[in-house]
């Protein structure tokens, strides 16, 4: 048996192996998956928390001007970490999604609003005027607390069962983990509702593949490239899950005097 076999039944037993040259769907799945239409979804994570019934209206950040989205992307090499929150968020059914949040949708959504209705060339009746947008309740935060951090190379433990390919994996086969918290802030009172963590990790089993040359890496490429990015979304829905299952059990927080009037730590 070749090396390559030996490597593939240890490292891909129970997964789809990518056929070279051939066109497959469903090969590069995230802890994400499937597709949502209102209240109804297809394919979901059979683990995501739902809701049966929407407990308001959902603004998502898209994390553009936070600190870590541009290290994050160019080291993973995923664009947007927004949409998949928004998937599960809509496959739960636990809120409505609006386009505030963000920023690049809601000001084309905003030009094609004021184009329709201003430039006179869309037929009478078409129902473009003020006061259909649907307000957001709720704002939730993402952020990544920790990324590509590495838990230890672990190609040496390989040795005894793939023999003279334990060399060539060294080095290249780790384990990275991802942290992350989902904040969800009431936006009328801007009081914080909620707050999750969730923290993941994945092996870059594609990246030893490299190893053993093109036929190998190139089919799993993806692999490589991702293990981090794959991480960090298992681990946004991980904190997704967690927050939901605090707030089936929510109750409103009641400061003594009201909210915003002082509080009862007092300074004399």
């Amino acid at each position: 048996m070749t090396n390559f076999l030996r490597l593939q039944k240890l490292l891909f037993l129970g997964c789809s192996f990518f056929l070279v040259g051939c066109v497959t769907t469903g090969d590069q799945h995230t802890a994400v998956s499937g597709a949502a239409g209102g209240g109804a979804s297809v394919d979901a994570n059979a683990s995501l928390e739902r809701c049966e019934q929407p407990l308001g209206t959902l603004a998502v950040d898209d994390g553009r001007a936070a600190d870590w989205y541009g290290r994050f992307g160019s080291t993973t090499h995923v664009t947007s970490i927004e949409p998949l929150l928004r998937l599960a968020v809509q496959q739960s059914n636990c809120f409505v999604i609006t386009t505030i949040g963000n920023l690049r949708t809601d000001s084309r959504l905003t030009r094609v609003t004021n184009l329709q209705r201003n430039s006179g060339e869309y037929r009478a009746g078409s129902k473009q005027h003020k006061g259909q947008r649907v307000a957001a309740d709720y704002y939730l935060e993402p952020q990544i607390i920790i990324d590509d951090s590495s838990l230890g190379q672990v190609g040496g433990v390989l040795g005894g069962l793939v023999n003279s390919t334990a060399g060539l994996l060294a080095g290249a086969l780790e384990t990275k983990a991802s942290v992350v918290t989902l904040s969800l802030y009431d936006i009328r009172s801007a009081v914080q509702i909620s707050a999750s963590e969730g923290s993941s990790t994945a092996t870059n089993y594609g990246a030893a593949l490299g190893a053993f040359g093109g036929s190998a890496a190139g089919g799993l490429g993806g692999f490589s490239k991702t293990p981090e990015g794959k991480a960090t979304v298992a681990a946004f829905m991980d904190a997704y899950n967690g927050m939901v299952q605090a707030l089936r059990n929510y109750e409103a927080q009641d400061v003594k005097g009201g909210l915003g009037r002082g509080g009862t730590l007092q300074v004399k």
